[in-house]
């Protein structure tokens, strides 16, 4: 679905955020670029939409090589959700939902059924419409953005590290809800966060970059934790101080807790 080849990007100072970077994310997965800021992660993922163009080398989504395609009418095809959920102030949820459909040329009628099924899929009350972004809270507009990225039925779905400005307990919620969607349309996600607590809950697959977006490792959740490809990886995984690392203990109700190394119960076994 999408790929790139031998990626670079250097802007006109001399940074390189992107070197000779090279990746193929599955069709229908759930892939998370991780890593610290400055990584080159959005870089990477605002080429699949053309609001960054590489120096060197290509990326394709479905073979078809994106600089060679109205970025406009690429963008109106792509999902793309970012934090803060960049709504427009001035226009409400429904009116902010339909935007690209409208812009896409469906009619009134037909992008307020559609707003409304986008609603009812992200989780929002009806009655949510017609207010405006100021009025709901930081958890409400990012399940706006949601919507309104998946309001003209895209295969792909861009997220910039969309749940990065919300409370922990609105994220986590965010979070699953995320993962139902995506066993519910298949759409392939290319998410990007700076916290791999987010990317081992979410991934399908995992890409962890270092500087100028060099991989350090990629796989499965399970592979990052089992099994770490070098120091740097078992440092941002938290390995390296036994953050992850659990040992059973027996409750007083006889349940055995699973427990972190600083005592914290992490959860329940189940039977």
């Amino acid at each position: 679905m999408i790929s790139y080849g031998s990626v670079t990007k250097r802007f006109r100072d001399g940074t390189v955020a992107v070197d000779t970077f090279t990746l193929e994310v599955p069709r229908g997965s759930l892939t998370v670029l991780a890593g610290s800021s400055g990584c080159g992660k959005t870089t990477l993922l605002r080429m699949v939409n053309r609001m960054v163009d590489p120096s060197q080398g290509r990326v394709a989504v479905d073979g078809q090589d994106v600089a060679g395609q109205d970025p406009v009418a690429l963008r109106r095809r792509i999902g793309y959700v970012m934090q803060n959920s960049g709504l427009l102030p001035h226009r409400t949820v429904g009116q902010n939902i339909a935007t690209v459909p409208r812009l896409n040329g469906m009619d009134r009628a037909g992008a307020r059924r559609k707003t409304a099924e986008m609603m009812d899929l992200v989780g929002l009350a009806p009655e949510l419409m017609d207010r405006y972004p100021a009025q709901l809270s930081g958890g409400q507009q990012q399940r706006v953005g949601v919507a309104r990225g998946l309001a003209a039925d895209p295969d792909i779905l861009l997220m910039d590290e969309p749940f990065g400005a919300v409370d922990p307990l609105v994220r986590s919620e965010l979070q699953r809800q995320l993962v139902s969607l995506h066993r519910t349309l298949g759409t392939t996600i290319l998410f990007v966060t700076h916290d791999m607590d987010e990317a081992l809950a979410l991934g399908d697959h995992i890409v962890l970059l270092q500087s100028g977006a060099r991989i350090a490792q990629q796989g499965s959740p399970k592979e990052f934790v089992s099994d770490p490809a070098n120091d740097f990886v078992r440092e941002f995984l938290g390995l390296d101080r036994g953050r992850r690392t659990l040992h059973q203990e027996t409750a007083a109700d006889g349940s055995v807790v699973l427990v972190d190394s600083r005592g914290r119960p992490a959860g329940i076994l189940a039977e």
